[in-house]
């Protein structure tokens, strides 16, 4: 429980008022001072808890029945179902969390690797949030500056000082240049990346996709078309959980149910952040190059989305696994069968994704994302019209504004709601 004065309440529950921070032995009291249960209470006056609020923690026996017999207590002396994310909410009414320290508790609840955990307890810490303090910190310093040079357009302005306003905004830019690229590791570890296995049928992109999971989630057959379906299995690359999806093969087909099948790869690859083409090593040796079914399948990926083509069955070639870096993109030569090269898809995929195995990699948000590339927009628009004041401290308070957002300092209700609102109950 998380409120205001609640030492009323933990007598009529208690007995007794349980001395601050201390584990306190008690029995839960129902209204006519019967023993509901017997166990820990544990009382931290404000501000010196969690949510800067009064809380009192009474750890039980457990069990259905108990609990609700405890929870039926508490409410009938005036305590009320948090809503969720209600808790870490007050904390950040409070100023015990910003933000962004706020979001990294779901974050590490909702963790699915150790280094997403590892990068959600850095930004839970504090140290993206010290990152973007920082950021404004240096734009507060040239927007006092410039409302120096505007205010007392008299005093004459050495080429010192104008030498210093570019440096600053030369260091502001690397600086967040650098941040936007540590936050996209970030975001990459919470929210993972899509990958789309596509090519013709009997392939081995069902293959592929067993060898990459390490277990048999795909039927393998020799009869092609035996993938009718989309299929999603969450692999975890040195930490980063990438979401495979393997696809029906794509061919001129009569079956209904294979045509459905077709269709929803179609449907797949459109949501892809990488696609992998899947292609036959030994046909296309034969033919000497790709063939026009093929091509086909090149001719409809989206534009802009990377693609990975993938020569499987090279143990019917003799060829050595080896990755080549072409101009369209990576060619990975691998054999699902046996295995060999499917390490080097595992290191291709990380290094279409930009992954870099860092330290100081602390967890982000698409919306974090969003707020620095704003003010790295508004911090490049300022340093093209630096002769222009007025517009030159606009573009840096647009700048320092979308900063803000990423720690709370300005933000709109609306945004708490949904933010919080994505919590588990009560925490």
């Amino acid at each position: 429980m998380s409120g205001q004065d609640l030492r009323g309440l933990a007598l009529s529950i208690l007995g007794k008022a349980p001395p601050p921070r201390v584990a306190t032995l008690a029995s839960f009291l129902d209204a006519e001072g019967q023993a509901i249960d017997s166990g820990i209470a544990l009382y931290f006056p404000a501000p010196h808890s969690y949510t800067g609020e009064d809380v009192l923690e009474l750890q039980g026996h457990g069990g259905i029945a108990v609990t609700q017999l405890v929870l039926a207590r508490c409410l009938e002396l005036g305590a009320v179902p948090a809503q969720p994310g209600e808790f870490t909410q007050r904390a950040f009414l409070n100023d015990k969390l910003d933000l962004a320290q706020a979001e990294s508790v779901a974050d590490l609840i909702d963790a699915t690797t150790r280094q997403a955990a590892k990068s959600a307890m850095r930004s839970l810490e504090g140290e993206f949030s010290r990152v973007v303090h920082g950021l404004v910190e240096r734009l507060i310093r040239l927007r006092m500056l410039t409302e120096a040079m505007l205010d007392f357009p008299e005093e004459e302005i050495d080429a010192h000082t104008h030498e210093m306003r570019r440096a600053d905004m030369a260091a502001l830019e690397a600086d967040l240049e650098e941040t936007l690229r540590v936050a996209g590791q970030g975001a990459l570890l919470r929210e993972g990346a899509h990958i789309v296995l596509v090519g013709q049928p009997n392939v081995g992109k069902s293959s592929l996709l067993n060898q990459l999971s390490g277990e048999e989630v795909a039927l393998v057959s020799e009869i092609p078309g035996t993938t009718r379906d989309v299929i999603r299995q969450t692999i975890q690359i040195r930490g980063v959980p990438l979401h495979i999806v393997d696809t029906a093969g794509l061919r001129e087909a009569q079956d209904r149910v294979e045509l459905m099948g077709i269709a929803r790869t179609h449907g797949a690859v459109q949501k892809a952040d990488v696609v992998l083409l899947v292609a036959d090593a030994a046909a296309v040796k034969a033919q000497g190059g790709l063939g026009p079914e093929v091509q086909k399948i090149l001719e409809v990926l989206p534009a802009g989305v990377p693609c990975v083509r993938v020569f499987n069955k090279i143990d019917l070639t003799g060829e050595p696994p080896h990755v080549e870096d072409a101009s369209h993109g990576y060619n990975v030569f691998l054999s699902a069968r046996t295995g060999a090269g499917v390490e080097l898809l595992r290191n291709t995929l990380l290094a279409v994704f930009g992954w870099q195995q860092e330290a100081g990699v602390f967890m982000a948000r698409e919306r974090h994302l969003q707020a620095l590339l704003a003010a790295q927009r508004h911090v490049q628009q300022a340093a093209g019209v630096m002769a222009q004041m007025e517009v030159f401290a606009e573009e840096l308070r647009l700048a320092q504004e979308a900063l803000n957002s990423i720690t709370g300092e300005f933000t709109p209700d609306d945004l708490l709601g949904r933010i919080f609102s994505s919590f588990c109950i009560g925490k």
